[in-house]
């Protein structure tokens, strides 16, 4: 019996690239179950994003000019964690005389943070110089595959000394008194309240005494959050008739100055 041993070499040469084919597409099934296999490292979540006043560790999401904003988040990063940004910056708030826009940017790269599961925990300055308002806060959490998270809110910062249910004599005969009487509200205590009272150009007669007035009131007053201040202030007899300038100043505990100004005529009769 005879063998056709050329059809069997046909053969086997048709099988050879088949069987490449075939051990190709099992490598190409083998690498996609593998890629299947392997999640993605998830986002890192930011969790209990607290802020507000630094020295108490407040969360009422509120602080006052001149202090702080303490800041703190829990963060769940799978993957090490590569920075941490916070950004702080006002809506639409205009600046008074004598104050600037104040926006705040800043990135992370403590040692402390670049781990997994970090605790994010800083004390931000505020300047006293800015306006009062509303301010968008924003955390942003990135991990070293280039995954990010952002958490977000708003921040009321406040004026550390206000004025409020203002009265105060818009004239008064000399010889009598002058009513003064507002609510002061000091986050951090009142110090002293000081009045100052001068005249504006004023000639003064025959008869006549410049009068230039100045106290200091702290009794009373001092170290409280929230005072009324009442008094009545004697105007001379003697002082020449016209406008005087009064200005209202007052200090709380720790160094922050409030003015307020406004004028009052003094009449002869």
């Amino acid at each position: 019996m005879k063998y056709n041993t050329k059809n069997k070499r046909r053969m086997k040469t048709n099988l050879k690239p088949l069987a490449i084919i075939a051990f190709i597409g099992i490598l190409l099934q083998s690498c996609s179950s593998d890629d299947e296999g392997t999640p993605p490292v998830a986002a890192p979540v930011i969790s209990n994003f607290e802020y507000g006043e630094g020295s108490s560790h407040s969360e009422d999401q509120v602080a006052y000019k001149g202090s702080d904003i303490h800041l703190e988040a829990d963060i769940t990063a799978p993957g090490t964690v590569s920075s941490i940004s916070l950004a702080i910056h006002a809506h639409d708030l205009e600046p008074g005389e004598g104050e600037v826009e104040w926006d705040f940017e800043q990135t992370f790269t403590d040692a402390s943070y670049l781990v997994i599961n970090p605790t994010f925990h800083e004390h931000v300055d505020i300047p006293s110089n800015i306006p009062a308002g509303e301010y968008h806060v924003l955390l942003t959490v990135t991990d070293e595959l280039g995954n990010s998270t952002e958490a977000e809110g708003h921040l009321q910062i406040l004026d550390p000394i206000t004025l409020s249910e203002i009265s105060i004599s818009e004239t008064v005969v000399r010889g009598t008194d002058m009513h003064t009487e507002f609510i002061v509200h000091a986050v951090n205590g009142i110090h002293q309240i000081t009045v100052d009272i001068h005249a504006h150009g004023i000639e003064v007669g025959e008869g006549e005494v410049e009068w230039d007035f100045e106290n200091i009131y702290s009794e009373g007053y001092h170290e409280l959050t929230e005072a009324e201040f009442h008094e009545h202030i004697d105007v001379p007899a003697t002082a020449p008739a016209g406008e005087y300038h009064i200005t209202f100043t007052i200090e709380d505990e720790d160094g922050s100055i409030l003015e307020y100004e406004t004028h009052i005529d003094v009449t002869a009769s």
